[in-house]
């Protein structure tokens, strides 16, 4: 019960935070409102390329490479993407809108790249769902679609079920087990053991944010504490240090948690979040 009553208000200042990151973008040239093909801006979603072991990071106007202290553009689309996933070497599965001037439906639905965000291919629901936050494990892919606020699932990536309505600031699927689900939620985390059809509170800390590895399962609280559970959420361990910013996305590969902020900073650590180094000047 002690986590309850911790970081209320702080949720409240994420959630309007997470709300106001819209999508924008620009296919063509830069213009005023677009940042350098080297400036994040508005960061999404995370996540490590198994072809390169590079930080990939969603953003407002696109899909960026960090490696070394650079970030660079991938590819020229500036879409507005949101759900944010790597599935697979060079394979990303993503959502949100197209940029400003851009044809096509103002949901992207579901769609892939196959050449690290290089390119993108729709698969599903275009002009149907805007999925802000996406998942994958096993085969299964789940989507929280922002329109509707339906949980969603499908095995082919075409053809999907609606499993439940949850609010959810993020998801996370075990790894062993795709029909286990834990939500981070206002009212604290929840968890599914059939697929997103029913929830029922988890207890835990008070977390914005879930990363779940066949290793652990890590959580970072909205004041930027990172959190870890080895017995899936049943109990939690937590380091002295703290996060600096407000945390958007995270994502863990190979023991380096990476972590990126409402500021536009991306972070990692090495030593389960005692510290914390910028990943960019």
């Amino acid at each position: 019960m002690a986590w309850l009553g911790v970081a209320v208000g702080v949720l409240l200042l994420v959630t309007a935070a997470v709300t106001a990151a819209g999508w924008r973008g620009d296919a063509g040239s830069s213009t005023a409102s677009t940042p350098s093909d080297s400036v994040l801006s508005h960061v999404h979603g995370l996540g490590v390329n198994p072809a390169d072991g590079q930080l990939y990071v969603a953003t407002h106007h696109g899909v960026f490479r960090l490696s070394g202290a650079q970030a660079t553009r991938v590819g020229n689309g500036r879409q507005d993407t949101m759900g944010f996933t790597v599935t697979g070497p060079d394979e990303f599965l993503a959502s949100g809108h197209p940029a400003p001037g851009e044809d096509g439906p103002r949901h992207l639905g579901l769609i892939r790249s196959t050449d690290a965000g290089r390119t993108w291919q729709s698969l599903s629901l275009a002009g149907q769902a805007d999925f802000h936050l996406l998942r994958f494990s096993r085969g299964v892919v789940y989507g929280l679609d922002s329109t509707s606020g339906a949980l969603m699932a499908s095995s082919d990536r075409v053809s999907w079920q609606t499993r439940s309505t949850v609010e959810a600031y993020d998801l996370a699927i075990d790894p062993h087990r795709p029909d286990t689900l834990l939500a981070t939620t206002e009212q604290g985390m929840r968890r599914s053991t059939d697929g997103g059809r029913t929830w029922e509170p988890a207890g835990g800390p008070p977390a914005v944010l879930l990363h779940w590895s066949p290793r652990e399962l890590v959580a970072v609280t909205a004041d930027g504490t990172l959190v870890r559970s080895v017995d899936g959420a049943a109990t939690w361990s937590s380091t002295a240090g703290r996060a600096p910013g407000a945390p958007v996305a995270l994502t863990v590969h190979e023991n380096v948690v990476y972590l990126a902020t409402e500021e536009g900073r991306v972070l990692r650590s090495a030593d389960a979040g005692a510290t914390w180094q910028p990943m960019m000047p």
